[in-house]
C-alpha cells in the first residue's frame, strides 16, 4: 500500500490518528468529517495515497465512489437526509486542502444552511458550445 507518512488521512488509514470510521473495505475507509457541512458529513478515501482526481487510478477511483454510494444511502435511510451532494475538490483554487484524494458525502436536509459558493445563472451559449468544442473527444 502506498503512503506518505505527513498525510493526515493515511495516519487515519494506520490507525494513528483516531476518527469515526463508518465504512471500511479492503480498498477504502469513510468516516466522519470533523468540520461537518451538515449532520452526517463524511468522507470516503482510498486506502492507498493518492494526491488529487487527476492522479488516482480508475479502479480506485470506482472503489470510493461505490463506497461513497453505500454511505449516501445509510445517509437517506437512517439519517432522513433530503438529497446527497457528492463533492470532490481537486486542487488549493478547487478548496482541496488535504491532498489525498477524497470523496466528500454531504447528506442534504430541507432546511439546512449550507448553500454553494456560487448561483448558477444561465452561461452564454456560444461559449458553452465553444468550450463543449474544446473538451469532446
Amino acid at each position: 500500500m502506498t503512503t506518505d507518512s505527513e498525510c493526515i488521512f493515511c495516519k487515519i488509514v494506520a490507525g494513528d490518528i483516531p476518527a469515526e470510521k463508518i465504512h471500511e473495505d479492503e480498498r477504502t475507509v469513510a468516516f466522519m468529517d470533523v468540520n461537518p457541512g451538515t449532520r452526517g458529513h463524511a468522507l470516503v478515501i482510498p486506502k492507498n495515497h493518492t494526491k488529487d482526481l487527476l492522479e488516482i487510478a480508475p479502479d480506485e477511483l470506482a472503489a470510493v465512489t461505490q463506497a461513497g454510494q453505500a454511505v449516501a444511502r445509510r445517509a437517506v435511510e437512517r439519517l432522513g437526509a433530503d438529497g446527497i451532494n457528492l463533492l470532490n475538490c481537486c486542487g488549493s483554487e478547487a478548496w482541496q486542502t488535504v491532498f489525498h484524494f477524497h470523496l466528500h458525502v454531504v447528506p442534504r436536509y430541507v432546511d439546512d444552511p449550507l448553500q454553494l459558493p456560487w448561483i448558477p445563472a444561465p452561461g452564454e451559449p456560444d461559449e458553452i458550445a465553444e468550450t463543449a468544442a474544446l473538451l469532446r473527444e
